[in-house]
C-alpha cells in the first residue's frame, strides 16, 4: 500500500510506526507540521519504503492569537490538501490535527476519493467545552459548538477511527460514529528512550550533575497551571529538601515559569525543546520526572510525555486526573499520582522529598518503570492492528 501518515506535532511513536510499516514492505510518506512547536521525534533518515516531508514554513503558531491561529490552520489544511494530491496515497492515515485543518484534509480526501483513518488523540470539542464553561475565553462557547460540528462532521466522514483510550468511545456514541472506532492506546519508541546514567553529558552541560532535579520536559500550556511546578520546588526547599526546578519547554509558559520562580526564590534551569537524539539524556538528568494535566482533560488527553518518562527508567509525579489512561500507568509502575491542584502540593512534595531521600526507592520505582513500558510499548502488536485497519479501509473503499 501507498500510505500517507500525517501527524501534525511530529511525535516519536507515529514516526516510529511509519519506519515500522515500510519495513513491512509498504511505501509510507510520513507528514508532520513545523509550525507546531514542541519536542519532536525522529524525523529524518529516509529509508526504503519511507519518506519524510513537512507542511508549514516555519512560522510559529500563535496559540493564544485566536482569530490569527485560525487563519493559519486553514491554510494549513489547504497545504496538507495540497500534499495529499501530490503523493495520491492509497490510503491515508491523520492524527493530532486542529480542526480547521481536518475538516479542510477531510473534505479534500473525500472529493479524491482516498479512504482515510481518523488517529484520534484528543477530542477537541470536549476540550473547549470545558474551556467555555471555566470562562477561560469570551467567545469559547461558540468556538466550542463551531469546531465541535466540525470535529464531528470530519469524524463521520473517516473510513475507520483509532483513540487512545476506551473513553473516547462515548464521544463516538454520540456522534454515531462508534461502529467504526477500534482502541489503540498510545506507546512510546523503547530502542530510541532508554535508559541513561544520571550523569552524562547533557546533565554535565547544564551544571545538573550532584544537584537534586525536579524535570518537567514537554508541551506546557497555560491551561495546565504551570505555576504548580513552581510550588512544589518551593515546598519541597521549605520543608528541608532543596532542588533544581528543570523545564524543557517553548511557549506561553516560559515568561510565567521565570516570573513565578523569581517570586519565590526557586532555583529554575529553563532550556527550549532539546533534539530528540538528547531526550534520553534530558530525561535521565531528572531524579524525579513530573507530569502536568488539567483537571477538565482526564478522560479525553493521554500525555505522551508519560509514556517517554516511562521508558527513560525514572520516578515519575503525575499531577493529573486520577481518571486518566496515564495516571493508571503510573500506579502501575508504583509512581505517584495527585490531583492537579495547589492543595495537593503538600502531599505531592512529600512523595517526592521520600524518593529524594531513599537511593534504593528512587532505583526501584526507575526499573519498574521501565519494565512497565517494556510490558506495554511493543511496537509489533500495534502496527499489526494498524497495518490491518489500513487494510481493510483500503479494500473496502475499492
Amino acid at each position: 500500500m501507498r500510505i500517507l501518515v500525517h501527524d501534525y506535532s511530529g511525535h516519536p511513536f507515529q514516526a516510529q510506526l511509519s519506519r515500522e510499516l515500510a519495513r513491512r514492505g509498504h511505501d509510507v510518506v510520513h507528514s508532520t507540521c513545523t509550525a507546531y512547536v514542541s519536542g519532536k521525534g525522529n524525523l529524518a533518515g529516509d529509508a526504503p519504503g519511507l519518506r519524510f516531508v513537512t507542511i508549514g514554513n516555519g512560522t510559529a503558531l500563535k496559540k493564544e492569537a485566536y482569530v490569527r491561529r485560525l487563519s493559519q490552520e486553514t491554510l494549513l489544511g489547504f497545504e496538507l490538501a495540497r500534499q495529499v494530491r501530490r503523493e495520491k496515497p492509497d490510503v491515508a492515515m491523520l492524527s493530532n490535527l486542529p480542526v480547521p485543518v481536518l475538516v479542510v484534509a477531510a473534505a479534500v480526501l473525500r472529493r479524491m476519493g482516498v479512504p482515510w483513518v481518523l488517529w484520534h488523540q484528543d477530542v477537541t470539542a470536549v476540550a473547549l467545552r470545558n474551556f467555555a464553561a471555566a470562562d477561560v475565553a469570551p467567545a469559547m462557547g461558540i468556538a466550542a459548538k463551531v469546531f465541535g460540528a466540525g470535529e464531528k462532521w470530519a469524524a463521520r466522514r473517516s473510513s475507520a477511527i483509532v483513540v487512545i483510550a476506551e473513553s473516547f468511545v462515548r464521544i463516538h456514541e454520540e456522534w454515531g460514529t462508534a461502529g467504526k472506532v477500534s482502541v489503540i492506546p498510545n506507546w512510546a519508541p523503547l530502542d530510541e528512550i532508554v535508559p541513561v546514567d544520571r550523569a552524562n553529558a547533557w546533565s554535565t552541560g547544564h551544571g545538573l550533575n550532584g544537584v537534586r532535579t525536579v524535570l518537567y520536559s514537554g508541551t506546557l500550556g497555560l491551561k495546565h497551571n504551570p505555576v504548580l511546578l513552581v510550588r512544589l520546588a518551593e515546598r519541597l526547599r521549605e520543608s528541608g529538601t532543596p532542588v533544581r526546578l528543570v523545564v524543557v519547554n517553548d511557549g506561553p509558559a516560559v515568561p510565567v515559569l521565570r516570573e513565578a520562580a523569581a517570586a519565590r526564590g526557586v532555583e529554575l534551569t529553563l532550556l527550549p525543546f532539546q533534539p530528540y537524539e538528547r531526550l534520553p539524556q534530558v530525561l535521565g538528568s531528572g531524579d524525579v520526572l513530573v507530569v502536568l494535566l488539567a483537571a477538565d482533560a482526564g478522560g479525553f488527553s493521554v500525555p505522551s510525555k508519560t509514556l517517554s518518562y516511562l521508558c527513560a527508567g525514572r520516578p515519575v509525579l503525575g499531577l493529573m486526573p486520577a481518571d486518566n489512561l496515564a495516571a493508571g500507568l503510573l500506579r502501575q509502575a508504583g509512581s505517584a499520582v495527585f490531583p492537579p491542584e495547589e492543595s495537593s502540593i503538600e502531599d505531592a512534595a512529600a512523595w517526592v522529598r521520600e524518593v529524594l531521600s531513599e537511593p534504593g526507592l528512587a532505583e526501584s520505582l526507575g526499573k519498574e518503570s521501565r519494565a512497565l513500558a517494556e510490558r506495554e510499548f511493543a511496537l509489533e502488536d500495534c502496527a499489526s492492528r494498524f497495518e490491518d485497519i489500513l487494510r481493510s479501509v483500503r479494500h473496502t473503499a475499492r
